[in-house]
């Protein structure tokens, strides 16, 4: 029996086994649909829901291992308050009211020394949910009442998203189920089998008819591995290599003319940029073969439809914003995005018409405040001022694991004067700065809205079974604390059910009939849009209405009108490389989601120690030999890891993987050697666009 209410007051008869439905809420662009199997108000079961028309019943390696995690003995499962100094990790446990208390005497002494803005909001990946997480920054009324910071989550897509908004508009592009009637995929800069497995059926559906996939990454990933073709460019060269897919494009007169005249502008500007890109210079760029730069060339010119799946680790460098508006420019002049089947996917988030500013209101403000990056939070903290950070709320966050020059962070976060309230789940590296600490329900322990990123499907989790211990869902600790804050603004009480109507109230036609009501009863529900899905039959949402080769909107906001190749700016530093000789990519892992699931103990026997992958010629030039310890280090900081020597990496390129939580695998990890500095386009971080060193260490005793 599937239940749409809460399994915990519903007083089922003991032994009464329910099925509810929900949704994970981890930072992957599937959002899978699950269900949560409940006996005697007990999680006993998860599966993915079989009926979601996207996950249909699958969820990965990581998440089904969720209820496990849930029960694992590090819970957080009561308000904690520090009593070592900062980075310790040593707590006491007190009451709720004691923690309520105290957070509001210090944020409302705090505000009257240095006003709101020295309060900072920090939301982070933790959850994607509209009510308990990121996507509805989960808390932010009370914060805009407060006249708090703004939060810019640069962390994560902001470069590539903001790139294709100059080219597309938006950067919502075609439906990945479409992937299934293409007859060319272009997977460049995604590993869809580690991180987001399920769009790999449509994938293996269009290739039982005829496709052809290709692989784009300097890394042989278990993607590229399973692809029909693997081409791999030195990191933070992709403008580069679109600018030379499409000079053998237009070089062969394969251009779609009527699509250019009909639905773009400032082809002939993109044609004399193209012509300054011939695959030998490309080749010299990226070190792809010109002959394999030719060959894709002719291969995109002559397929139709072609479809380029793209993702975030692409755009994580300083031409990051760019290389997405080069990629976009490839369906353009090719026609596709008026097939279907053809086009470029990079996030489906755009599509959905939620009315998000009804959910945040930032008409609470009572003026205009600053915005801080999540990026550059190290700066944020030791170098800001006008006023400075003084409390800081980590939401759903790991920062002092998951953030660039990880050593700054810690710096700013062992900050006496910085008083911060951390809501979390497990003691994190982050948890071990904290103030005070605030124990946070998981997915199955409140409701949430979601829509994928990787799919056009609203998903509604309902919450499953009463919470542990005293852990709240983030939105009540944040009802609670407005209370004992005195704050009168009744939108500040709105029951999470309320704040899901008005997200789902924007009366756009693609949410016509989708009611919280008739939500809560399927699980999840697809937008009203064609099946197929073209997504610019009637234009593009750019002030032209057409496909911006070159942008008007890019220009006045100080960067090129076309797209450019913008190099890596460590990769291409010859100074550098002398010290440095290694450029380092450190992808997602197929055992953590960023840090979450980094102390679940299977997963990490799993995951194994951190690694380091280098070519043989690497390797052998160093004296290491698979296994060895090594230690990886830059100016910036150093973290510990073991060799795996193959050919999986080009010579001058080494490969890792992110999410090891710091504190239990030597004391840094990979960010410790990342530059907190912000890519060519929206300040997006440049986590693969880092040179460093491998030294070998002693073996272990």
């Amino acid at each position: 029996m599937t239940v749409t209410e809460p399994s915990g007051v519903t007083g089922a008869p003991p032994g009464t086994e329910l099925n509810v439905l929900g949704a994970c809420p981890l930072d992957c662009p599937d959002t899978c649909g699950w269900v949560v199997t409940v006996r005697d108000g007990q999680a006993v079961g998860l599966r993915g829901d079989p009926d979601h028309p996207f996950t249909r019943g699958a969820l990965c390696v990581k998440v089904n291992r969720f209820l496990e995690q849930a029960a694992a003995p590090d819970r957080i499962l009561h308000p904690l308050r520090r009593t070592g100094p900062k980075g310790s990790g040593r707590f006491e446990q007190i009451t709720w009211e004691e923690a309520l208390d105290e957070i509001a005497e210090r944020l409302s002494a705090i505000i009257d020394e240095h006003g709101g803005e020295s309060v900072w909001p920090y939301w982070g990946m933790g959850t994607l949910g509209y009510l308990q997480g990121l996507e509805g920054n989960a808390g932010r009324r009370l914060f805009n009442v407060l006249g708090a910071s703004q939060h810019d989550d640069t962390i994560c897509s902001v470069a590539g998203s903001t790139g294709l908004k100059y080219t597309m508009g938006t950067s919502a592009g075609m439906d990945p189920e479409d992937l299934a009637l293409s007859k060319l995929i272009i997977l460049w800069g995604t590993n869809t089998l580690t991180s987001g497995h399920h769009l790999w059926k449509f994938i293996q559906r269009a290739r039982a008819e005829g496709a052809h996939v290709v692989a784009i990454d300097p890394v042989r990933t278990r993607t590229a591995q399973q692809a029909d073709e693997h081409l791999a460019p030195i990191p933070g060269t992709d403008a580069a290599l679109a600018f030379g897919l499409l000079n053998v494009i237009a070089g062969l007169g394969a251009e779609d003319r009527e699509f250019l005249d009909r639905h773009t502008l400032g082809w002939a500007e993109l044609r004399e940029r193209v012509s300054e890109f011939p695959p030998e210079r490309v080749a010299a760029i990226t070190g792809v073969p010109a002959e394999a730069i030719v060959a894709l060339g002719e291969r995109i010119a002559r397929t139709r439809p072609t479809a380029i799946r793209a993702t975030m680790g692409i755009q994580r460098h300083a031409g990051g914003g760019n290389a997405l508006r080069a990629l976009a420019c490839i369906p353009g002049v090719t026609g596709d995005w008026s097939r279907p089947g053809g086009g470029l996917s990079y996030s489906t988030g755009g599509h959905f018409p939620l009315d998000r500013a009804a959910l945040v209101r930032d008409d609470l403000l009572t003026r205009p405040t600053r915005t801080l990056s999540m990026t550059r939070l190290g700066d944020n903290l030791l170098e800001r001022g006008d006023p400075p950070v003084k409390a800081l709320f980590v939401i759903a966050a790991n920062p002092a694991a998951s953030n660039p020059d990880q050593n700054k962070v810690r710096r700013g976060l062992a900050r006496e004067d910085l008083f911060t309230v951390v809501l979390e789940q497990f003691p994190t590296d982050t948890v071990d700065y904290a103030d005070i600490v605030l124990p946070a329900t998981m997915q199955h322990e409140h409701v949430d809205v979601h829509n994928g990123y990787g799919h056009l499907y609203l998903v509604w989790n309902e919450q499953a079974v009463a919470p542990p211990g005293e852990c709240l869902p983030t939105s009540e600790t944040f009802r609670r604390l407005a209370r004992r804050l005195g704050l009168t603004e009744p939108s500040l009480y709105d029951s999470d059910e309320e704040l899901a109507r008005q997200l789902l109230g924007s009366g756009h036609p693609w949410l016509v009939g989708v009611t919280l009501d008739r939500l809560r009863k399927e699980g999840h529900v697809r937008l009203n849009v064609p099946k197929p899905f073209l997504p610019f039959a009637d234009g593009f949402p750019t002030p032209s209405g057409k496909l911006e080769f070159v942008s008007s909107r890019a220009a006045r906001e100080g960067h090129d009108p076309l797209p450019v190749y913008v190099p890596s700016a460590e990769v291409a530093d010859t100074e550098r490389a002398a010290r440095f000789p290694l450029t380092l990519v450190s992808a997602a892992s197929h055992h953590f989601l960023n840090t979450v699931f980094g102390n679940n103990p299977e997963l990490r026997r799993r995951a194994g120690a951190p690694t380091i992958t280098l070519h043989p010629a690497d390797a052998a030039a160093r004296h290491l030999t698979s296994g060895d310890r090594v230690r990886v280090r830059n100016d910036r900081g150093s973290f510990d890891a073991v060799v795996e020597v193959g050919d999986r990496v080009r010579p001058g390129v080494a490969a890792t993987t992110k999410g090891h939580w710091a504190k239990l695998t030597g004391g840094s990890n990979v960010n410790a050697t990342v530059d907190e500095r912000d890519s060519d386009i929206g300040g997006g971080a440049v986590f693969h666009d880092n040179r460093v060193e491998v030294e070998g260490l002693p073996p272990a005793p």
